[in-house]
């Protein structure tokens, strides 16, 4: 199980003003990738840095894929997930608006709990898997797949627009947060809410999320 965690405040963009950094990501063929707040980390500890989804990110580090794979079953790591699309849905209409995209019964969270669901279209096929918090500061937490940010970030700035022009109260942000996911046997109990600091060490390690999902550990 993962635990997601925000750790540094957050830098918001309305709806109607989003830079075009942030509306579309970098294309992996460009010369310029987007780098997450833990690249120099990354780079001091022996990542190997590739292009995926418009960021620099490692995608091995000095250990062994399977010591690395180990190292988190019997211990824990860190990911680096900052790539990841991460919105804000606010307004006394916003439940309605991610119940009218994603499965689930997101009315029914509690303060700070979140869930796995997913984007449908029309017809309930499935276009992307996403997390859904129900923050106690009265806002929708939405993480979902840098892979998936154009039509993600369509899917729901489209429903935004019509359920405005219906005179719904909703509103969207997209979030330029550093994220980190911690992964360990009992990373399902307790943690943080999503835009608060965790004070959480994982014994001295720190991990990164490469672009096959493979967690990393590095030892400092």
């Amino acid at each position: 199980m993962q635990r997601v965690v925000s750790v540094v405040a957050h830098l918001g963009f309305r709806l109607q003003a989003l830079p075009p950094a942030l509306c579309r990501p970098l294309s992996c063929a460009q010369d310029v990738l987007r780098r997450t707040p833990l690249y120099d980390f990354h780079l001091a500890h022996g990542g190997k840095m590739v292009a995926f989804a418009g960021w620099s990110l490692p995608v091995q580090y000095r250990d062994s894929h399977t010591d690395s794979h180990l190292h988190t079953r019997q211990h824990c790591s860190l990911f680096d997930v900052s790539h990841m699309l991460q919105t804000k849905i606010f307004g006394s209409d916003r439940v309605k608006l991610m119940e009218s995209l994603v499965v689930g019964d997101i009315a029914e969270l509690r303060p700070n709990q979140g869930t796995l669901s997913l984007f449908t279209n029309e017809a309930g096929g499935i276009l992307d898997d996403l997390i859904v918090t129900n923050t106690s500061e009265g806002h929708l937490y939405v993480v979902s797949n840098a892979g998936c940010w154009e039509k993600d970030l369509a899917l729901m700035q489209d429903k935004v627009r019509e359920l405005q022009n219906q005179g719904r109260d909703v509103g969207l942000e997209v979030l330029d947060n550093a994220l980190l996911a911690l992964q360990d046997l009992g990373a399902g109990s307790g943690g943080s809410s999503p835009g608060n600091s965790s004070s959480e060490k994982p014994r001295g390690e720190a991990g990164r999320s490469a672009p096959g999902g493979r967690p990393l550990p590095v030892r400092e």
